[in-house]
C-alpha cells in the first residue's frame, strides 16, 4: 500500500512538473498500475488548459503604475531649468515611447514656485518646458508630438509657504493627449 501511494504522488508530482507531453513516458515507467496513470491524465487536463490560456493584455505602458512612465513630472532646484540627472532617465523613457508611438502627443507644462515675478516665473518655466522638449526631440520623438507651455506659479501642486511645497511646485509637467 505504501508503495502504491508513494507511486501515486511521484506520478503527480512528474505530471505537474511536465511542460510537454514528449515527458509522459517518464511518468509512464514509474506508474505500477493503469488507475494511477488515468487519475493523473485527468489531474493533467485542467491545468494545462489554464497556462495555454493565460491572457497577456497589451497594456499601454503610460497606464502601468509600474513603469517609468507613470511618472510624468521633472523637478528642479530653485531658479535652475536644467534637468537633473536623477531625472533623465525618466525624460528618456518618455523619448522611447514617443518615438516608437508616432501617434501619441504631449504637451510639456513649465511651472514654477511663487517666489519670483510673474514675468520671471513665466520665463523659467518656459525654459524647463523647452529644455524637457529638446531632450524629448534628441532621444527621438519628433516636434509636432511635443508641445511646450508655460503656467509660471499659476498651477501649483502644494500650497505651502515652505521648501517642502515650493520644491513640489518646480517642475515640468508630461500631459498626454487622450
Amino acid at each position: 500500500m505504501k508503495k502504491l501511494i508513494i507511486s501515486i504522488v511521484l506520478v503527480n508530482l512528474l505530471a505537474a512538473c511536465a511542460s510537454e507531453p514528449k515527458k509522459e513516458p517518464v511518468a509512464d515507467v514509474s506508474a505500477p498500475a493503469p488507475t494511477t496513470a488515468s487519475a493523473p491524465a485527468t489531474k493533467d487536463e485542467a491545468p494545462r488548459v489554464a497556462p495555454a490560456a493565460p491572457v497577456k493584455a497589451d497594456v499601454d505602458p503610460l497606464n502601468d503604475p509600474a513603469s517609468i512612465l507613470a511618472k510624468r513630472s521633472v523637478y528642479y532646484p530653485f531658479d535652475v531649468a536644467i534637468v537633473q540627472e536623477e531625472d533623465k532617465p525618466v525624460v528618456q523613457a518618455h523619448a522611447k515611447y514617443l518615438s516608437e508611438h508616432s501617434n501619441r502627443k504631449v504637451r510639456l507644462e513649465g511651472n514654477c514656485d511663487e517666489r519670483g515675478s510673474n514675468e520671471y516665473n513665466l520665463g523659467l518655466g518656459q525654459r524647463r518646458a523647452d529644455g524637457v522638449q529638446k531632450m524629448l526631440e534628441l532621444g527621438g520623438a519628433s516636434a509636432d508630438q511635443l508641445e511646450s507651455v508655460s503656467y509660471g506659479e499659476e498651477k501649483p501642486r502644494a500650497s505651502g509657504h515652505d521648501e517642502a511645497s515650493w520644491s513640489q511646485n518646480r517642475r515640468t509637467d508630461l500631459n498626454y493627449a487622450r
